[in-house]
């Protein structure tokens, strides 16, 4: 049984994933979404050219399969934590046994949780904007201190700068949109809770001061992918 007062969603239509060479794109299993369906809102900001070049500069300092076995531990943990926070936001019974580490992280963020959230009314929800022609899987969308905001679980190795996590915040007023558009409820407050091993961070952000970003990347992207097939 759930700790928090559950008024979910459920009207908005499935989506079916697509995983492609050019990154992952969602179709509406109604067909309200066009061919070749929506590109995935972390497929558009994995797209940004400006951070190749420190990407490449990491890889090449710590050699390529480091580089791997890093990556492939950083997106267990973080399906690991996202699944506990899942798994508690709804009162459901895990379905596998999660590794000690990754238990001691959502402990912060279970922590957060009862402190601020309630009124859920998504979690680990697809959704998808025609207005801004992208779709995604959102992490949560709750009140947040009374507010309905986008939440959105993270977990790392060290604490993070503000300055080097714009695509987060990015991130989150696409979902923000999408959402709004979905259902009619406006959300403005955007909460990033991180999880790293000695501690957990929050960031709260204002939707309009990150739309435009991820849209000017949006256009680039759609752009690129035009360039790729003329």
């Amino acid at each position: 049984m759930s700790n928090f007062n559950l008024n979910l969603i459920e009207d908005i239509p499935k989506l079916e994933q697509l995983n492609l060479e050019t990154g992952r794109r969602y179709l509406a299993e109604d067909g309200c979404i066009p061919e070749p369906g929506y590109p995935s809102v972390t497929t558009v900001l994995g797209a940004d050219k400006s951070k190749e070049a420190g990407l490449k500069k990491w890889r090449e300092r710590v050699g390529e399969e480091e580089a791997n076995k890093i990556s492939f531990r950083a997106t267990s943990r973080g399906t690991a934590v996202h699944q506990i926070l899942e798994d508690y936001i709804l009162g459901q019974e895990a379905k596998t046994k999660p590794m000690p580490i990754h238990v001691d992280m959502a402990r912060g963020l279970k922590r957060f949780a009862d402190l601020y959230i309630n009124n859920i009314r998504l979690v680990e929800g697809q959704i998808f904007s025609h207005h801004l022609r992208v779709a995604g899987t959102v992490d949560l969308i709750a009140e947040f201190d009374g507010e309905m905001a986008v939440i959105d679980w993270k977990t790392a190795n060290y604490p993070k700068k503000r300055n080097n996590i714009n695509n987060y915040f990015q991130q989150e007023a696409a979902y923000a949109v999408m959402f709004e558009e979905r259902t009619g409820i406006p959300v403005k407050k955007l909460v990033t809770l991180v999880a790293y091993p000695d501690g957990t961070q929050m960031f709260v952000e204002d939707r309009d001061d990150w739309i435009d970003g991820f849209v000017e990347l949006r256009d680039k992207y759609e752009l690129g992918i035009q360039s790729n097939i003329s």
